[in-house]
């Protein structure tokens, strides 16, 4: 029976790894793009960040088979990228950031075409495009030529289109580029509609690091076309210690010292700035008691936890440490 929702999949997920990478790597032609990537990814919703030149284009072209592996192995939802091609045909979804549209083709024949090239028979396809383009908003516009679409209907009528079969794995490549912020809350919240549903895997690729931080529960960064970190999202958030940001002026540069007595830990240390964790017995009254003792203003005093945008930045610090 075909699911009444384009985004539900009528196959659930199991717990295999979304995608599993065992010394994967790519050359185009005789430079490697991607070297030696090892990881498991079981997240609902992967976000895949990186510089630009880091490989993330090329991670999903290769994932996709546009591209020939020339080094370890890659699996998606239990298939072998490389032999099972066709198994992984029907099950994954792709919204390109580029536009390729066919010229002078309507929306409603657009997303039925790219249901049929995914294996639907052509009636089932026609029925899935009006439920695809009814749920991205695009219904009223759907016997228009797509050429006519503004961009943030063309990015609409895309994700349309890597829907329209009900894949079990959806990438999302620079979702909302060229959209604006109206446009792009309503993307973001189309993506975590079909997120919270369950049924279809998502991989964001994407340089915004807040939509990645909206949307996503694992990410991974690539760096020169290694992975600097694989972070699970919703882990860090659990775990994630509060600390406080301080703009200081004034004193001799000992505060740091003297709130260290006190069990705090110094997460960052300059004259001006500094970056406390405090302990739970620590009350915030207690630094304002040292600064008087050293002669220091508080400026500046903010509570925050490390973001996305932290995570992003230590793994690029790590990764030039390391090579």
């Amino acid at each position: 029976m075909v699911s009444s929702n384009p985004m539900v999949s009528s196959n659930p997920i199991d717990t295999t790894p979304v995608i599993a990478l065992d010394g994967f790597g790519v050359k185009l032609g005789k430079r490697w793009i991607l070297q030696e990537l090892t990881a498991e990814l079981k997240g609902r919703a992967i976000g895949l960040l990186g510089p630009n030149g880091a490989g993330k284009t090329t991670l999903i072209n290769t994932l996709l088979g546009f591209h020939g592996i020339d080094a370890g192995s890659a699996r998606m939802l239990g298939h072998d990228v490389a032999s099972e091609r066709k198994q992984l045909a029907a099950q994954v979804g792709y919204m390109p950031e580029r536009d390729a549209f066919v010229a002078g083709m309507t929306g409603i024949h657009f997303v039925r075409l790219m249901g049929e090239l995914a294996g639907l028979p052509s009636q089932v396809a026609l029925e899935r495009a009006h439920e695809a383009l009814f749920f991205v908003g695009l219904g009223e516009a759907r016997y228009r030529a797509v050429d006519t679409y503004s961009m943030g209907m063309k990015q609409m009528a895309k994700l349309a289109q890597a829907l329209v079969h009900g894949p079990r794995l959806l990438f999302l490549d620079e979702p909302t580029n060229g959209l604006d912020p109206g446009a792009r809350q309503r993307m973001l919240d189309l993506v975590k509609a079909i997120r919270d549903r369950g049924e279809t895997r998502i991989v964001l690729s994407s340089h915004l690091l807040k939509d990645v931080e909206t949307v996503c529960d694992e990410v991974v960064v690539l760096k020169a076309g290694r992975i600097a970190t694989v972070c699970d999202l919703e882990a860090e958030r659990r775990a994630n210690q509060s600390f406080l940001e301080l703009e200081l002026r004034g004193g001799n540069g000992h505060f740091a010292e003297a709130a260290a007595a006190l069990g705090c830990e110094c997460l960052v240390h300059s004259k001006r700035r500094l970056k406390l964790l405090l302990p739970p017995a620590v009350q915030v009254q207690q630094l304002y008691a040292i600064a008087a003792e050293q002669g220091v203003q508080i400026r500046r005093l903010q509570a925050r936890r490390d973001s996305l945008e932290d995570i992003f930045l230590k793994a690029m610090e790590e990764r030039d440490g390391s090579s």
